[in-house]
């Protein structure tokens, strides 16, 4: 049994707005007596005005005989809960109490000016006469309450059991597994015993080498789309190699299942396994996509429409057709690497292979290309090209250093303990194999190799990545951005004139000045609501995000965000001026999905406003987590901090008690701020708490700082700090009730 999407957003907004009638009726109370103490409204509580009650010395934490709003707040917070002094649940302090504090005039009602939320009036004006009164709230509240104490069952299904997660094959990193590496021209022995080269065997735009068993079941049933696509692809300029891959099968076995499917690409017999061997294949399904260059584009499943234990009626993921598609358009492919289900293979022990000396045609330049030069290219963000060897041996020195240090490719997640395989489908860091070949050749003589070896260049786009995009929402004018020093956060709004809502499967941030641009955060506020101008960095969630090293987003099949009929976008932009007065243009390209997607994506964030990062400290340690109110599958994480973050890490403990680290950022990079894509989104049971925890180094030691010696909160300059973790999840889609607002901790 699922709930329908309604009652589970009746179950958020139910402790959404006892959280928040309990924590602004809190606040309201609090900052009333603090301005009754600072009497001459500098802030501060000092001097005559912290003697003016004996409590008041033992809420100035750092002890320096003043007490700020956001530090008599922290040790006011800290001490309720030590005393226990707080509501052990959402909802659980009396009505009755909430409604005296929250009622600032006294006169028996509240108004809309009196809610922490003005939208959360209309829910408990029962009577809808402009007022509410305590009877009107009761009898709401207690709505909630018992709305969100009914759930027996969750509407959202942990991915693991959703048949479109559990029957795929399983996503790999592709560098682990030869991706990117050139593929030597192996001879082969043909069914009729002639003998055949992968060179002689391709086509004009590459080759697919398909592994396949006349006695395997599921070799059998992907025949019959083996034999489509032999001729499809025969079309495109691309060949197809069928290498029968056991040892010993038969050879009027392997002839009977050519003739019964009917197949009519070319077949070569592995009996000794040396290509099997060389392309480490383990099934007896598995699929090799080759380029011109024969570099190895894609590698795993033909598609997902059949497995061990499993049969859908149609295939939902084409990874071949897909690979293939873009290899042809020159873009690169989205999934280079899965398992493929198929009978495993038993291959001859691994023979020793003579090790050739590493060259930049054949092994640099790929390495180079798979990792470096998607920014590192003329016009890409990267400050210098690689793409070319003169290029790299002149920045040989600045390469070894940032390999050696880890700083490149941008990738900061720690492995997680018990994984095999990295969780993360963006996974960017080398594989220990290109490191080693990569460092190796750094420090040799830097031989060139045969040209002859070289891949194919790689072609980008000149301005939108993610192809011509449906719409552009772009800012009427450009902003002036000075030669120097900082400037405040930039605002600027777009009003759509869609005429109904529109569903958006990708999207990409592109300014007309990317280098003096430092993030820039997206809203998207629904046609009639009221667009404020804040700064609070995405502290409520965003919509779009424009940070260093994310950019854009295409979302999987079936996913997308919602873009309401007539909704105002808001772009709230960071710039760092870099010695060059400039001028930039904000804009957006979004593409559509065709139809409703089956779920929607949300962003919630969890930030630390209460930061208070000492002077001197190095390794300043602030916490804070939340308990979700609902399952939720987590897609991605993103953490954000400012110069003097110096690491980040996700956590939670499960309600019965364990705990689980989610991502570890041990060395975090403030000019890198990445998303961690989950392969398959990772399931949190209600009742979870997640808890992140941020390190600062507020020292001399820290190059970035710019004072060490002042104590550092939360601010929206880079001289400033914050602490937020960014959560995307996503909920199924019911076709009658779609919701586009975001779900909160």
């Amino acid at each position: 049994m699922h709930l329908p999407m309604k009652k589970v957003l009746f179950i958020l907004l139910g402790s959404a707005v006892l959280a928040g009638l309990r924590a602004q009726a809190q606040l309201s109370e609090f900052d009333e007596k603090f301005k009754a103490f600072d009497k001459n409204s500098d802030g501060t509580i000092s001097g005559d005005e912290i003697s003016g009650a004996s409590y008041l010395p033992r809420l100035d934490l750092n002890k320096d005989g003043k007490l700020t709003r956001e530090e008599a707040l922290e040790a006011v917070q800290k001490m309720r809960k030590l005393s226990g002094n707080q509501p052990s649940g959402v909802g659980e302090e009396p009505t009755e109490g909430l409604f005296k504090r929250l009622d600032k005039n006294g006169d028996g009602k509240l108004s809309a000016d009196e809610l922490p939320n003005k939208k959360w009036f209309g829910g408990l004006d029962v009577d809808k006469d402009g007022s509410v009164t305590l009877e009107e709230a009761a009898k709401a509240i207690a709505s909630l309450r018992k709305r969100g104490s009914s759930v027996a069952e969750s509407s959202i299904k942990p991915a693991a059991e959703d048949p479109s997660f559990k029957e795929a094959p399983q996503v790999l990193k592709g560098s682990e597994f030869g991706v990117g590496r050139m593929v030597a021209d192996i001879a082969l022995k043909s069914l009729e015993g002639d003998e055949i080269k992968l060179s002689s065997a391709a086509g004009k735009n590459g080759l697919v080498i398909a592994l396949f068993s006349a006695s395997c079941p599921i070799s059998g049933k992907l025949a019959p789309e083996m034999a489509r696509l032999e001729k499809e692809l025969q079309s495109q300029g691309v060949t197809m190699l069928l290498l029968n891959a056991p040892p010993g099968q038969k050879a009027e076995e392997v002839t009977k299942f050519i003739a019964d499917h009917k197949l009519v690409s070319p077949v070569a017999i592995d009996s000794d396994g040396t290509l099997s061997q060389q392309l480490a294949a383990t099934t007896t399904t598995e699929v090799f996509l080759l380029d011109a260059a024969r570099t190895l584009i894609y590698r795993g499943a033909l598609n997902d429409q059949y497995g061990l234990g499993y049969t859908k009626d149609k295939p939902q993921h084409h990874y071949l057709r897909d690979a293939v598609a873009a290899m042809l358009q020159g873009e690169p492919v989205e999934v280079v690497a899965t398992s493929a289900p198929g009978c495993a293979l038993d291959l001859p022990a691994q023979k020793a292979v003579a090790s050739k000396p590493v060259t930049y045609h054949r092994d640099i330049a790929r390495i180079v290309q798979a990792n470096c030069v998607e920014c590192h290219h003329k016009g890409g963000v990267g400050p210098f090209a690689l793409d070319s060897y003169e290029a790299v041996i002149e920045h040989a020195g600045m390469i070894r250093k940032q390999v050696e240090r880890g700083a490149m490719p941008p990738w900061f997640a720690a492995p997680i303990e018990g994984l095999a395989h990295s969780p993360w489908s963006n996974d960017r860091s080398l594989s220990e194999r290109d490191r080693a070949d990569l460092l190796a050749w750094l420090g040799s003589d830097r031989a060139k190799g045969d040209v002859a070896d070289a891949p194919k260049p790689r072609v980008f786009p000149s301005e939108w990545s993610i192809g011509k995009p449906d719409e552009i929402i772009a800012a009427a004018k450009p902003i002036s951005i000075k030669a120097e020093g900082t400037m405040p956060y930039q605002h600027v709004t777009v009003t759509t004139n869609f005429p109904e809502d529109r569903w958006v499967r990708g999207y990409e941030i592109l300014p007309t000045a990317r280098e003096v641009v430092h993030h820039v955060i997206v809203s998207v506020h629904e046609k009639g609501s009221k667009v404020r101008g804040g700064g609070d960095e995405g502290s409520q969630g965003y919509w779009a995000a424009y940070v260093p090293g994310n950019t854009k987003q295409v979302y999987p099949e079936g996913f997308a965000r919602k873009l309401p009929a007539g909704a105002t976008v808001s772009f709230q932009i960071h710039y760092t001026p870099n010695g060059k007065a400039v001028e930039d243009t904000m804009r957006m390209g979004l593409l559509f999905a065709q139809e409703p997607p089956k779920y929607v994506i949300h962003t919630t964030a969890l930030p630390n406003a209460r930061i208070s990062i000492p002077p001197g400290e190095a390794s300043h340690v602030e916490v804070a987590q939340r308990t979700l109110p609902t399952d939720v599958n987590v897609m991605a994480w993103m953490a954000h901090m400012h110069v003097r973050g110096k690491a980040f890490k996700f956590e939670v403990t499960l309600p019965g008690g364990k705990t689980e680290v989610l991502l570890d950022i041990p060395k975090y990079d403030f000019n890198w701020q990445l998303r961690y894509d989950y392969v398959v989104p990772h399931f949190l049971p209600r009742g979870s708490t997640v808890k992140i925890t941020a390190v600062f180094d507020n020292s001399t030691g820290n190059p970035a700082n710019p004072d060490p010696t002042q104590t550092v909160r939360w601010g929206q300059q880079t001289f400033d700090e914050m602490m937020i973790g960014y959560m995307e999840h996503y909920t199924p889609l019911n076709p009658k009730i779609a919701s586009g607002g975001e779900a909160h901790f």
